[in-house]
């Protein structure tokens, strides 16, 4: 009997010492800009950009409280000439653990067309629903070129 009890005991500890793969995140409160309009997302964008803007296809999603300060920006994939891959539950991690009230994803489109695709309102849509059951705000979607921009609210595409 007394060897069952060890024996469980031993099992109860090593349970509580599993480790499991984490996203980290620092949380310092500090701003880095108001998003007041897509033109406002726009130019603070286009800089992250213009290394690669003609180059290849790069997603990224900025993080944004309640007065639409933005509390921070995350490159969540780098593609190629014509596309890149998003992995929702990453973006989705990052915007939980940031406890983000609102986001806003970005991409360009190397070719200098600004006219999304149809896997790219697909993937805005699928990023709303799950955004919804988050509470969180999909606040836009902006497609940049090195000369200009597309914003999905704008549009009324959201």
């Amino acid at each position: 009997m007394e060897t069952k009890k060890n024996t469980i005991s031993k099992q109860i500890e090593q349970s509580q010492k599993l480790v499991f793969n984490e996203i980290q995140v620092s949380y310092k409160r500090k701003s880095i800009g108001q998003i007041k309009s897509s033109e406002d997302a726009y130019k603070y964008l286009k800089p992250m950009y213009e290394d690669f803007v003609d180059l290849r296809e790069v997603f990224t999603v900025l993080f944004l409280n309640r007065n639409n300060s933005i509390i921070g920006s995350y490159v969540l994939s780098t593609g190629g000439t014509t596309g890149t891959i998003v992995d929702v539950k990453i973006l989705f991690g990052m915007a939980l653990k940031m406890l983000a009230h609102g986001i806003m994803l970005c991409h360009n489109h190397p070719s200098g067309n600004i006219k999304p695709s149809n896997p790219d309102k697909q993937l805005t849509k699928k990023i709303k629903e799950i955004c919804t059951i988050h509470d969180i705000m999909l606040l836009d979607h902006i497609i940049l070129t090195s000369e200009t921009y597309l914003s999905f609210a704008d549009e009324g595409m959201l």
